[in-house]
């Protein structure tokens, strides 16, 4: 019965790898996510199958069927429910819950075994698990609007989250002899922690805060891996599979959370302490001067768009907020079907999470061939008649290449203004969420078209139909 377990164990871990590899294209990812799906039920199935069939077992079936039904349910619910402008929000939530469940692990692991190696699994699983869940939340309240999105600052902060780690250290030495006091030390201070190490972080930076919390979860399900591994024999093919499904989130977390900082050109040290967006004072200029803001109509903009013969759309948080994709897509359609050539310019933290404009656009059936990423997109500017800008603000601002004042300085953009026309569509000339204004909407070549992004494009669409 063991050999035939451990290999179940093996495919499991085989179907996340897998499962993880068909995630990293629009076509296959679907069937990837339910691969690894697969692979976590074969996991559950393999630790709870052989203590029914030993009888003896001391595991509380009920209570284990109830919570896989009661977990199914909410999930349900929230895959149905949630809009894709919320996605961000829930990703930073089930970041949360894989920490905290990670922990909750940990803790009922604490005290079972002896030994430095286990004493460690349980500490490191403890304190990256709560400090995950507790940082997961700040992050989602920040993106919900219930915690500010400005940096949380004050005078000695990293002196004290320094200081916060030393004492979680001597309280994990000290385990042999306060024992349960420690404990508490510990997943006190992490939780602590947690909330210290998010709030300093501006708004403009949650995709890569999202993907790093994402890492942090992974590692913590890996550190209670090791947990399960030393807690006794019955436990270690347990473990190693959730070594191995860990290690594969935290892996592809900092991987992606590396790609971040390089779309922003930024350090991740920079990212965590840097305290981007604090200051919202800027009136829209990198210079200080009065923007020379020219607003058109849907009807001028069709003249101009009937003229235009190479068009490249960039999508933003605003495009998602107000669920344009579709509209997006059949002014695109529409436009190609007149012979003209549509892209789609995709920065690598445009919206509020990774990858969330291609999700909106995938959502939407449009081509995966036509999303051009930031090195690859950039050149085609120079030689495009319109970029279509929607509801995009700090990753089209070309103050990131000309003032040094700027606190997204330095960052890749993408370089829109070099287009013949920019056609700009907000809400409003609320800043970004980097907390300043973007020059570009007074530049000579930008025209602004205020309005919702999804009632603009369907009144574009018609005034282009009637030309």
């Amino acid at each position: 019965m063991e050999s035939y377990i451990n290999i179940v164990y093996l495919i499991s871990s085989v179907c996340f790898i897998y499962g993880l590899k068909m995630l990293s294209h629009p076509k296959t990812a679907r069937n990837g996510n339910m691969i690894a799906s697969l692979g976590m039920l074969l996991a559950i199935l393999a630790t709870i199958i052989p203590e029914i069939l030993s009888g003896n077992s001391s595991l509380n079936f009920t209570m284990i069927g109830i919570a896989m039904i009661i977990g199914t349910i909410i999930g349900t619910f929230f895959a149905i429910k949630v809009e894709m402008t919320q996605m961000p929000q829930l990703v930073a939530i089930f970041n949360g819950f894989g920490g905290g469940a990670s922990a909750f692990v940990a803790a009922e692991s604490f005290g079972v075994q002896d030994g430095m190696f286990f004493t460690v699994s349980v500490v490191l699983s403890l304190v990256i698990g709560t400090l995950t869940f507790t940082g997961s939340f700040i992050a989602f309240g920040k993106l919900q609007g219930l915690v500010t999105t400005k940096p949380v600052t004050f005078p000695g902060q990293q002196i004290l989250n320094g200081f916060l780690a030393v004492v979680m250290i001597v309280a994990a030495y000290m385990i042999p002899t306060y024992g349960i006091n420690s404990f508490y030390i510990i997943v006190a201070l992490s939780a602590l922690l947690g909330i210290l190490l998010v709030v300093p972080i501006g708004g403009a930076d949650m995709p890569v805060v999202i993907s790093l919390l994402n890492s942090y979860s992974g590692i913590a399900a890996a550190m209670t891996g090791f947990v399960l591994y030393g807690s006794g024999d019955e436990t270690k093919a347990a473990g190693s599979a959730l070594i191995i499904c860990g290690s594969l989130v935290g892996a592809s977390g900092m991987i992606l959370t590396q790609i971040m900082c390089k779309g922003m050109n930024r350090s991740l040290a920079n990212v965590i302490f840097g305290a981007v967006g604090g200051d919202d004072s800027g009136d829209g200029s990198g210079d200080g001067k009065q923007l020379n803001i020219k607003s058109y109509s849907t009807e001028e903009a069709a003249m101009i768009f009937d003229a235009a013969e190479k068009i490249i759309v960039v999508p933003g948080y605003g495009l998602a907020v107000a669920q344009a994709q579709h509209a997006v897509r059949e002014v695109a359609e529409y436009l190609e079907g007149k012979g003209k050539n549509v892209l789609y310019a995709i920065h690598p933290v445009a919206g509020r999470m990774p990858g969330h404009m291609n999700v909106l656009l995938a959502e939407a059936n449009i081509s995966y061939e036509q999303l051009k990423d930031l090195d690859e997109i950039n050149p085609e500017f120079e030689d495009c008649d319109v970029a279509l800008v929607l509801g995009a603000n700090d990753v089209v601002n070309p103050a990131a290449r000309s003032d040094q004042s700027s606190p997204i300085y330095g960052m890749p953009i993408l370089n829109v203004d070099k287009a013949k026309t920019v056609m700009v569509n907000k809400r409003s000339m609320n800043a970004g969420f980097a907390g300043i204004q973007n020059e570009l909407f007074g530049y000579d070549n930008t025209i602004m078209i205020f309005g919702d992004a999804k009632d603009m494009l369907t009144k574009l669409l018609n005034d282009l139909k009637e030309l």
